[in-house]
């Protein structure tokens, strides 16, 4: 799971430098799933050929593909104009929003605390944004829009958990992605300037499936519960990398407001693990 955020730290921060190098958000969101796809035909087609794209709820399959990918387009059209920490520590909110969303989807029930633990992460996000001030960026609202896309993909992660082999999990995330935004990537597609643009290019597709396969496998040998947690690696791992690659050092309502949306996400946690332990 630590290797799995790692990789999509880099991934984010590639993402955050090849926008900036004047490539088109959704083209570099198309050749992210394009790599993808690729990876994962070459690894995964040689063993099972054509049951790859074979799913027993082919559905939920695709509309949880949908939800990445609305999740990635908003995420990386959001890092034009937002420095990593910002968007990363927005994400955070994403279990806060599974635990909700869980109540009408899943027919998970959710106590009075966690109901506050999650009011609580979502002042964090206030604190971290603040509305309320001049300096305030609309932008945010695509971070916020990557979060709500996120979720969704995470509830329909749970409702089809075991359903198919990874093979077929990667073939739908990457798939589906690649054709539904090829025409949008054609239609702006700007070329890449130097080999630099286009190595790093190579990299956020080989990363997004190493990330999503590494957490697939993961989960194989441990209990979504035990791992959870590790989510909040990402603080380290964007904090590091947004310093290092692009000067940009966490601010103090950035740090903040992370500490209190993962306070909140710990706490959610902490109740699942204790309420698990009792049944």
């Amino acid at each position: 799971m630590l290797l799995a955020f790692l990789c999509f730290s880099v991934m984010d921060t590639s993402a955050k430098w090849v926008v900036g190098a004047a490539i088109p958000a959704l083209q570099v969101a198309w050749l992210r799933y394009f790599g993808h796809l690729v990876c994962a035909v070459v690894i995964y087609a040689p063993k099972h050929g054509l049951r790859m794209v074979r799913s027993k709820r082919p559905g939920i399959q695709s509309l949880r593909a949908l939800f990445l990918l609305c999740s990635t387009a908003f995420n990386f059209s959001a890092l034009q104009y937002l420095p990593l920490t910002t968007t990363i520590a927005i994400f955070f909110v994403a279990p806060l929003a599974v635990c909700l969303l869980s109540i009408p989807f899943l027919g998970e029930k959710v106590g009075f605390r966690r109901l506050l633990a999650v009011m609580i992460g979502f002042i964090g996000v206030l604190v971290i944004v603040e509305p309320w001030s001049t300096t305030f960026d609309p932008h945010v609202f695509l971070s916020l829009a990557a979060m709500l896309c996120a979720s969704g993909y995470f509830i329909m992660s749970r409702m089809i958990a075991g359903v198919d082999g990874n093979a077929t999990v990667q073939f739908y995330v990457a798939g589906i992605a690649t054709v539904l935004l090829a025409p949008v990537a054609a239609m702006q597609w700007v070329w890449p300037a130097d080999l630099q643009t286009w190595l790093i290019i190579g990299l956020i597709g080989s990363l997004g499936m190493i990330g999503h396969s590494v957490l697939t496998l993961a989960h194989r040998h441990a209990e979504a519960s035990v791992l959870a947690p590790t989510v909040y690696s990402q603080v380290v791992f964007i904090a590091v990398l947004s310093w290092v690659v692009f000067g940009q050092p966490p601010d103090r309502q950035t740090m903040i407001g992370t500490l209190i949306i993962v306070g909140s996400g710990l706490f959610i946690w902490f109740r699942e693990r204790h309420q698990a332990n009792q049944n």
